[in-house]
């Protein structure tokens, strides 16, 4: 399962704030709400997520075995 917990470490770090995401650089509160959830985001808003904070993907998500995950 993929986890988003480095995301809100990473952004606490930062000068930016979830308000900061949202005016300055057009993130959608929906997709603030997939972060908080854990639901799945698309490459693209990784890579956003990483140029806006100036960091790699390792600080915006991590793999955490699940039994949640769907069968192979």
């Amino acid at each position: 399962m993929i986890v988003y917990t480095p995301f809100w470490e990473t952004l606490k770090a930062s000068p930016e704030t979830t308000y900061t995401l949202i005016k300055n650089h057009h993130i959608s509160s929906s997709t603030l709400d997939k972060l908080r959830k854990n639901k799945p985001l698309n490459t693209t808003t990784i890579n956003d997520f990483c140029r806006i904070l100036h960091c790699n993907v390792e600080h915006i998500m991590a793999y955490v075995p699940s039994d949640q995950d769907q069968a192979l």
